[in-house]
């Protein structure tokens, strides 16, 4: 599913026009981004926690030559899905 599906469900099922879903949807994601790039946490309850992650410098190898080098430590963006999205996912089967 692309973002022109997801406007599409997102308008259907919300009953608003396709432009005014749209809208709505590049705000929300413009704001997750915003905030997550400001190193604050977003937490949807049930849904999941959007967050920017430390990742350590390490030692690689130059894929064409194989020569060692540093990656240097970076700020990732990271996603934690809910309890209620896993068990939507993957239900328990007892």
């Amino acid at each position: 599913m692309n973002k022109g599906d997801l406007v599409d469900k997102v308008a259907a099922k919300a009953a608003v026009t396709k432009k005014q879903a749209d809208t709505v949807l590049t705000a929300v994601l413009e704001v997750v981004m915003e905030a997550v790039a400001n190193d604050d946490k977003v937490t949807l309850v049930g849904f999941g926690s959007f967050e920017a992650r430390e990742r350590k410098a390490r030692e690689g190898r130059n894929p064409k030559t194989g020569d060692k080098m540093e990656i240097p430590a970076t700020k990732v963006p990271a996603f934690s899905a809910g309890k209620q999205f896993k068990e939507l996912v993957a239900p328990d089967k007892e």
